[in-house]
């Protein structure tokens, strides 16, 4: 049975409301300055394969920075301890770099694991963040940042005849599907503006053509007119629940 993200959780996912820090001290808490999640790229995942995603928190305390924790969160009521969910770090510590004597970055790895996930997921998640002074002196925030989600993308062409007489039609199909996590299997994403572009034999730049919707189940299909040797492909710009993608161009001779 498939473990959803509503039960407890193992291999980097966790009920928030299990996670326990120690509360913040009223004097002279460490100031966490920047919160980075993987380069500061979305996060984005396929069907089965887990992803390790790298964290750095910066801050700054006159004691120094001895570690640093954060997690990646979702609740119902926009608190992670109450009905959230999350994933957390691998390992028990951060490793942390002093840039001076006050002010380190402390690098860790988070696990997303897309079975967790559902569709809705794919969303803007909050960044928890917190640091610790060498004296002990902690701080922390519940949504230090955001980091969106998003399901993978694949798109294919297949531009025939090859090879073709000039002036003949060029037949141009292909398919745009996603990653669903509800289903855990790519499903064409449908009614989607995808561009036809083409580029010269001796060329590295791609021009746009045409563009075409996506199908019900995600396909394309159209049609030109064979005017020297190139490459044909579907480029797709990304939504905010799925990212760009370039099929792989394919050459057509022309005669």
């Amino acid at each position: 049975m498939r473990i959803r993200a509503t039960v407890a959780a193992v291999s980097g996912a966790l009920a928030l409301s299990a996670l326990t820090v120690p509360v913040a001290q009223a004097d002279s808490v460490p100031v966490i300055s920047k919160v980075v999640v993987n380069g500061g790229k979305p996060i984005v995942l396929g069907t089965t394969a887990t992803k390790k995603v790298t964290v750095s928190v910066t801050a700054s305390h006159a004691s120094g920075i001895d570690d640093a924790l954060s997690y990646l969160w979702r609740g119902r009521d926009g608190k992670p301890n109450l009905y959230g969910f999350g994933f957390h770090p691998d390992g028990s510590r951060a490793k942390c770099k002093a840039a001076k004597a006050t002010t380190s970055t402390c690098t860790l790895t988070i696990t997303v694991d897309p079975g967790y996930l559902w569709n809705t997921n794919a969303t803007s998640w909050h960044v928890y963040a917190a640091a610790w002074g060498k004296d002990g002196n902690f701080t922390e925030r519940d949504s230090f940042s955001s980091v969106r989600f998003q399901r993978l993308s694949r798109l294919t062409v297949n531009a025939s005849p090859e090879p073709v007489k000039k002036g003949k039609t060029i037949t141009v199909t292909g398919k745009l599907d996603r990653a669903n996590w509800d289903t855990r299997k790519y499903a064409g994403y449908t009614s989607q503006p995808v561009k036809l572009q083409f580029r010269k034999k001796n060329s590295s730049t791609y021009t746009t053509v045409k563009t075409v919707k996506t199908s019900k189940t995600g396909t394309l299909k159209t049609t030109v007119k064979a005017a020297q040797d190139g490459y044909w492909r579907w480029s797709f710009a990304g939504t905010t629940t799925t990212p760009a993608v370039n099929a792989t161009g394919d050459f057509v001779d022309v005669k």
